[in-house]
Order: C-alpha cells, then sequence, then structure tokens
C-alpha cells in the first residue's frame, strides 16, 4: 500500500496535533513531508527533524505532495485550495466556512473535477454528517445547529461587541439565522454550520443559533435533522484545545481519520 505524502498549511494548535498523530503512526500510511508557514525560521526544529519547512508557497506546491491539510484560516482556502487540487493534492479543508462564498465553492469544485483531485471536509467538531449527507437521497425538511461555548472561547471575535465576557452570568443568544452568515461571522467557531450545509439542504436553508453559556466548560454543538429518514438530534461536547479554545481537540484527529480512511482496507462511518 503506498505512503501518503502530506503537507500541512498553518502549524497552530490543530497542525501540531495533526503532526504528532502523523509521527506517532495513527493517521493510517501517512507521512509528514512538508509545512507551509509564514517565516520558517520559527520552526528550525521541525527542518531538524527531517521536514521540509516552507514560506514560499510556489516551493511547497511543487513537491508533489499526495495530500494537503488546511488548518490556517479562511483566508488560506482562498489562497491555496484551487492551487493545491490543479497540482495533483488532495485537499482537507478545516475552514470550511470559507465556502459560503458560492463563487469559491464553484471554482474549486471545478479545479477538483478537471484534475481528478478532491476536495474532503472532515467531521472535525461535530457529528453526524454521514447522516446528514445520505439523507439527502430523498426529501430532508429540516437542518438546525445550536452552537454553544464559553466565554472564554468568543474572545477575539464579535461577541465581545454584543456580550461583556467577563461579567456574562447566564446563557445569551448572540446571533440567529442562516449558516451563509453565520459562517463569515464566526469563522472560527461556525464552520460546523458550513460543513453541515455542504452535506445537507444548503447555507440558506440550514439554521443556526449561537450562544456565549458562561454555565459550560466544553464547546457544544446540537444538530437537529428531520426528513424522510425519521429525525435525529446529535448533541457533541468538545474539550477545548488549551492553544487554542476557539477549537478543540477532535478536530485534529478527525482530519487524522480522513487521512487513515484514505489509505485503510476497511472503511468505518462514510
Amino acid at each position: 500500500m503506498m505512503v501518503l505524502k502530506v503537507g500541512i498549511i498553518g502549524y497552530g494548535a490543530i497542525g501540531k496535533d495533526v503532526a504528532q498523530y502523523i509521527r506517532e503512526k495513527k493517521a493510517g500510511d501517512a507521512e509528514l513531508t512538508a509545512l507551509l508557514v509564514r517565516s520558517k525560521e520559527k520552526y528550525q526544529e521541525l527542518e531538524q527533524d527531517g521536514y521540509i519547512v516552507c514560506d514560499d508557497e510556489q516551493a511547497f506546491f511543487q513537491l508533489g505532495l499526495d495530500v494537503i491539510v488546511e488548518n490556517a484560516g479562511h483566508e488560506a482556502v482562498y489562497q491555496y485550495a484551487e492551487k493545491a487540487l490543479l497540482t495533483g493534492s488532495d485537499f482537507v479543508v478545516v475552514s470550511v466556512g470559507a465556502f459560503a462564498d458560492a463563487q469559491l465553492l464553484d471554482r474549486v469544485q471545478k479545479a477538483a473535477e478537471q484534475y481528478k483531485t478532491r476536495l474532503i471536509l472532515p467531521s472535525a467538531a461535530i457529528a453526524g454528517l454521514d447522516r446528514v449527507a445520505a439523507s439527502m437521497f430523498n426529501t430532508l425538511d429540516e437542518v438546525k445547529l445550536v452552537t454553544r461555548k464559553p466565554p472564554n472561547a468568543w474572545r477575539g471575535t464579535i461577541a465581545e461587541d454584543k456580550v461583556d465576557l467577563d461579567t456574562v452570568a447566564e446563557p445569551v443568544c448572540i446571533y440567529k439565522g442562516t449558516a451563509r452568515e453565520s459562517s463569515k461571522l464566526f469563522p472560527e467557531s461556525t464552520n460546523v454550520s458550513a460543513a453541515l450545509s455542504l452535506a445537507g439542504i444548503g447555507f440558506d436553508e440550514t439554521k443556526v443559533e449561537v450562544y456565549v453559556d458562561p454555565s459550560l466548560k466544553k464547546n457544544t454543538h446540537q444538530i437537529i435533522v428531520k426528513g424522510f429518514f425519521g429525525e435525529a438530534e446529535i448533541k457533541v461536547q468538545n474539550t477545548p484545545s488549551a492553544d487554542n479554545p476557539k477549537s478543540g481537540y477532535i478536530v485534529a484527529m478527525s482530519i487524522c481519520k480522513a487521512l487513515k480512511n484514505l489509505t485503510s482496507p476497511i472503511l468505518i462511518g462514510i
């Protein structure tokens, strides 16, 4: 079985965890080959470990990588998604909310079709995407996401304009609307709504509610789906990453599960 040459764009909390799981041989027959970062001088220890560290995107995309993993934010999706697919790499996207831009999604999809590559959207912070996607084979009437996170998870976001994160004493709804809008307003916190939209009935029909909830210690997502198949309600509670409380440890785990699927003889939950 071939070994996948993997590149990572961004080396924050998620990127570090993905790299660690790959090193521990938990991501199937995947091998971390290279990283694309803003300044390679900060990562000399990685070069000493035998990885190629690039701050030149042209050099990175010429390495013949099998899979490229993005975990650097929406701008990185705009900047690199098409390029990755056009140069023959599958592209694993964490910042799925970028695809609320319909034109971007169309361009990326066409690039994947033209070059026989794949855009891969892991479940990341939620569960049940397989159920939602399967439900689309018949009528799907409602898809709703309710996201609740503790105050610290909202620092540095527009939530600070809506509620005092230092003194909030009870749950406060800071947004109610559609996935298309929420994906843009809360790019680091509601990428899950974008993934849910792409699996199901679309950005404009997927309902979203977002709460600051001081009673919580974990980031919580509740998915409600109703349709011909029946009804499903899924609730997940994710332990926030110590390095980035806006995200959770499960995101890197989900990415590595997707990488493992690419070389595994047994596929579960597809």
